[in-house]
């Protein structure tokens, strides 16, 4: 029988959207001082492929993050009690371009609880507003024992 917590994770999903904008950019290339020209030139990304700067891939990660915060408080309301941290992404791939202006759509879904070790993994994917995947991860978690909340 899966405890209180597993239970709380089972079939949880959460969702994140957003319009990526060049406000955000702006703001990431300040916080991060990642201004490669990708993300900041118009003139330099009119000669590439894509024709127009795009978002930086670790934006979307932060986007990824905040799917899982929601996923976090859904399990919570659930009457999970543990705290979790992230023990970080694994199979991250960036596949398309996300250009300024476009919304994104973040699914995150718990896929499996491992009880003995307290963590969680989830699968998360980026979509475009037109449909298109752009970013796909897998986010593990570890739970830890709270009596705070």
């Amino acid at each position: 029988m899966a405890s209180d917590w597993t239970a709380a994770l089972e079939d949880l999903s959460s969702s994140y959207e957003t319009t990526v904008t060049g406000a955000d950019v702006a703001t990431f290339v300040q916080l991060t001082g990642d201004d490669y020209e990708a993300h900041t030139d118009a003139d330099f990304m009119a000669k590439s492929s894509f024709g127009q700067t795009i978002a930086h891939g670790a934006l979307l990660v932060g986007y990824m993050s905040a799917a899982g915060t929601r996923a976090i408080r859904a399990a919570r309301a659930r009457g999970n009690t543990m705290i979790p941290v992230s023990l970080g992404y694994d199979r991250m791939r960036f596949v398309a371009p996300v250009f300024f202006g476009d919304r994104v759509t973040v699914s995150y879904q718990v896929k499996s609880i491992d009880a003995a070790r307290n963590r969680s993994l989830a699968e998360i994917e980026v979509v475009r507003q037109d449909g298109s995947v752009v970013a796909v991860a897998e986010h593990i978690m570890k739970w830890l024992q709270s009596d705070a909340i």
